[in-house]
């Protein structure tokens, strides 16, 4: 927001406008009401535009759409298991699907299928015939050149029918209806017929494609599959032929013979704990035996033969009859004691060396049986496998009779009634909704871009002055024609506002009204000169005695104005080298006196700086009643600085729509910083018709009626 004080008694400050994030709808609606014959001739334009291209320039495309329905159940006539799988269904099959729909592959099949290469619609060099004539010119430049071949820039057939795929691509679209497994196809041309042939034949080239597919993966799963029932039937005669080979040079009876051979191991092993034992006991006999026989005591001998008759010998008394009978008997059991240890010594050895023999055989024949075993496994796997691929190329070869599409043609598309495009309503819509968006735009663009005073309200919102007048151009041609117009038109709009800017001064301050009156604005040209003297006709019509002081002695323009040369000037005045009566200009038919500026060697800033300037102006309050001094731009020198620490009162002049906002803004703050102060500003030269072309008319209505008058 911004803050200013509209005391024009007591000075104002420059105002420094602050940032405010809130949009004032109320002066966006009044700027787009105020530029509304712009919004408005732009929808026109835009929609003459509009009318012209749908009417005039658009050519008319047809529309056509075919679905195809994706089968999720494939009908089995046999339980065999297809080469290739059936589609699942999900989302990425789908996507999937869309995607083989569009590809370059069917396009190039469709392309092919009607002849697209030769229609003008999608190849372009058929309709260019200038194409051909700079080709040719370029072929022979490039040829004489380069020494290369003429045709070199020709397209080929394959770039002929690549564009030619492109354009069609360009003009078909596939999409799934959600939820679905259909596909609908859709094909934009300039020729019913041919988007209906163009969708139908792509449906039937995708349903083909996929019986050709499974027809080309059936015959190469056919011929792989041949190709290794084969090398396995190959594999399995070997096996089978090792396998006999083997089973032909083993000693290994069977399986149940090894089993046997390992119950005859055991058995053994039984029986050598049985013979082992009998071997020590008669080693242990012959051993006491003899150790008996050598001690030769008869009893001992007896017992430990363990024999009754030899008991009964030894006990007997006649020693020498018996002992004869005894040694005879002792020796026949000590006899038979070594038979029977020899005897199972040997039975020992026997079952021994049968152990080591059957535990050979056994080990040679479990090796046997391992290899044996692992060739016939082998010879099985063989078989299998064999099997299972003979099997599965015999299922192949049925299956190349029975292949199905995955998908079927649901409709096939129709002939359009009525081209689909262009839409002429919608296009004539946006078109005019286009045009107001473009003009208002450009209205919104032009008031954010307008750097210059159009109204009163911006300036005061802009410099925190008030704007104590608002002064209409003068229809005038020269500088004399506007002291004529003012003279001739008092109640004119110019003359209105002057009064009303009179009114602003005077009642300004009722108990001391300003005598002195400065008039200045930033740059030259901004019509304060003219305010100036409109101000002082105005000021003498009430009967007061009113001076012009032309204090611009650079430019000194006051002479045009009136049509009268120079002569001398208030400087003269000022030294002392004439009257005051002398110098001053009464012109016929005015009521207010001139006093003109004139050259000086002296610099003007001096000039004004002196005493003896204060003097001057304290003795012209003395013989006047208001006295308006016209003074230079601020901008431009220092003059009006100076001058305004002598006046009584200041206006600023603003030209309308060509004082820039930093030009204002810099002669007010240029002036507040020697302490002038400005009671006011005066929006000058206002353009009626500009007004009204800038959508403030309603606003500013009444110069016109002034100018009417």
């Amino acid at each position: 927001m911004t803050r200013h004080s509209h005391d024009m008694t007591k000075g104002m400050q420059v105002v420094i406008p602050s940032e405010d994030d809130e949009i004032d709808l109320g002066a966006l609606i009044g700027t787009l009401w105020r530029g509304k014959l712009w919004i408005i001739l732009s929808a026109v334009i835009a929609l003459v535009a509009g009318g012209y291209y749908a009417f005039g320039v658009a050519t008319p495309v047809y529309t056509t759409t075919a679905s195809v329905a994706l089968e999720s159940r494939q009908e089995q006539i046999v339980d065999i298991d297809s080469v290739m799988s059936g589609l699942s269904g999900d989302q990425i099959t789908i996507n999937t699907e869309v995607e083989v729909l569009r590809s370059r592959r069917l396009m190039g099949k469709l392309v092919d299928d009607l002849n697209l290469v030769a229609d003008p619609e999608f190849n372009s060099t058929l309709t260019d015939e200038t194409w051909y004539s700079l080709g040719a010119m370029a072929d022979a430049i490039r040829e004489n050149i380069f020494g290369q071949p003429a045709g070199n820039l020709l397209q080929s057939n394959e770039a002929i029918r690549d564009s030619v795929v492109d354009a069609v691509l360009e003009q078909i679209s596939v999409s799934n209806v959600r939820q679905s497994y259909v596909f609908n196809i859709s094909v934009v041309t300039e020729n019913p017929a041919k988007s209906a042939a163009m969708a139908n034949r792509l449906a039937e080239l995708y349903v083909e494609d996929q019986i050709v597919l499974k027809f080309e993966k059936t015959a190469e799963a056919t011929e792989w599959l041949t190709d290794r029932v084969a090398e396995l039937q190959i594999e399995l005669e070997a096996s089978e032929n090792q396998l006999k080979e083997f089973s032909s040079n083993t000693d290994l009876i069977s399986p149940e013979g090894l089993v046997g051979l390992n119950r005859q191991l055991k058995d053994l092993r039984d029986r050598q704990a049985g013979i082992d034992a009998e071997v020590a006991a008669n080693v242990a006999r012959v051993a006491a035996l003899n150790a008996a026989f050598d001690s030769g005591d008869l009893l001992q001998m007896a017992a430990v033969a363990n024999d009754t008759a030899l008991r009964q010998l030894a006990a007997t008394n006649d020693t020498a009859a018996i002992e004869n009978q005894f040694q005879t008997r002792f020796a026949t059991i000590l006899a038979r004691a070594v038979m029977a240890r020899d005897r199972s010594v040997a039975q020992a050895d026997t079952v021994a060396q049968s152990m080591v023999e059957i535990t050979q055989s056994i080990a040679t024949q479990s090796n046997e049986l391992v290899a044996l075993q692992q060739l016939q496994r082998e010879t099985e796997a063989s078989r299998l496998i064999y099997e299972f691929f003979l099997g599965r190329l015999k299922e192949t070869s049925v299956q190349q009779g029975l292949q199905q599409a995955e998908s079927r043609i649901l409709s096939y598309a129709v002939l359009p009634s009525a081209p689909s495009a262009p839409r002429k309503a919608v296009i004539l819509t946006f078109s005019m909704i286009l045009g107001l968006i473009v003009g208002t735009g450009l209205v919104l663009l032009r008031e954010l871009s307008q750097n210059t005073f159009r109204t009163a309200e911006d300036l005061e919102d802009k410099t925190g002055f008030a704007v104590v007048g608002q002064i209409p151009l003068v229809p005038a041609r020269s500088r004399k024609k506007v002291l004529q117009y003012l003279q001739d038109k008092p109640n004119s709009g110019v003359a209105e506002a002057v009064r009303n800017l009179r009114t602003s001064l005077l009642l300004a301050n009722l108990d001391k009204p300003p005598k002195i009156i400065m008039s200045t604005s930033s740059v030259p040209g901004e019509g304060k000169t003219t305010q100036s003297i409109a101000l002082a006709l105005n000021l003498s019509g009430l009967g007061k005695k009113v001076l012009l002081v032309e204090g611009d002695i650079r430019r000194r323009v006051m002479s045009t104005y009136f049509g009268v040369p120079e002569k001398h000037g208030f400087l003269s005045v000022m030294l002392g080298e004439v009257r005051l009566d002398e110098a001053i200009t009464q012109l016929p038919g005015m009521n207010f006196d001139v006093l003109f500026g004139e050259e000086s060697q002296t610099n003007a800033a001096d000039i004004f700086s002196s005493e003896r300037f204060g003097t001057f102006l304290n003795g012209l309050r003395d013989a006047y009643d208001y006295i308006i001094i016209d003074t230079p731009p601020v901008l431009a020198v220092a003059d009006a600085r100076i001058i305004g620490r002598w006046v009584d009162t200041t206006i600023y002049t603003v030209r309308w729509d060509h004082s820039t906002h930093r030009q204002v803004l810099d002669g007010l703050r240029s002036l507040e910083q020697v302490r002038v102060k400005v009671s006011g500003l005066v929006l000058g030269q206002i353009s009626p018709k500009g007004m009204k072309r800038y959508g403030y008319g309603d606003s500013y209505g009444t110069y016109q009626t002034y100018y009417d008058t």
